[in-house]
């Protein structure tokens, strides 16, 4: 058997991409009007995180480009919900915060979604998902590898 051939392997990575898609729209459609999924992601991060990071730092996080990244950013700075500041000690790089807006903006959009995803973990099981996400994390972490390698 050819790697291409792996069905456990076709059927995990089906599984991922179909839940993943679901889980998308689901999410997107739960969110406050004008809210994307790309921008909660971001402020979920800054606001979990605490610390100020650059564009790049953020790309890297998100696997995207910076050019995607900037042009989130740049919504989110728009909205108010991100203060973008040049480096003091570099004028060519910049790092993102979140502002008090970002955080409320933030709050809305968990509340939003925490019911769907709140519902989702209740029907699977508390204990099923707590011994899934171990291995989960590990195809994250393997998937991170493969793609700086």
């Amino acid at each position: 058997m050819t790697n291409a051939d792996d069905p456990l392997a076709v059927a995990l990575f089906s599984e991922m991409f179909m839940a993943d898609q679901l889980a998308r729209a689901r999410l997107s459609k739960a969110l406050p009007k004008g809210m994307e999924l790309s921008h909660f992601s971001v402020l979920n991060h800054l606001a979990r995180s605490s610390a100020e990071r650059s564009p790049a730092q953020l790309a890297q996080v998100f696997h995207v480009t910076r050019g995607a990244m900037s042009n989130t950013l740049a919504k989110l700075e728009l909205a108010g919900h991100v203060h973008i500041r040049p480096d003091w000690d570099d004028a060519r790089r910049k790092f993102v915060a979140i502002s008090p807006s970002g955080r409320s903006a933030r709050d809305a959009a968990l509340q939003s979604i925490a019911p769907i995803l709140s519902r989702v973990v209740q029907e699977i099981g508390a204990d099923r998902v707590r011994s899934a996400l171990p291995v989960i994390r590990e195809l994250r972490r393997e998937l991170e590898a493969a793609n700086e390698g």
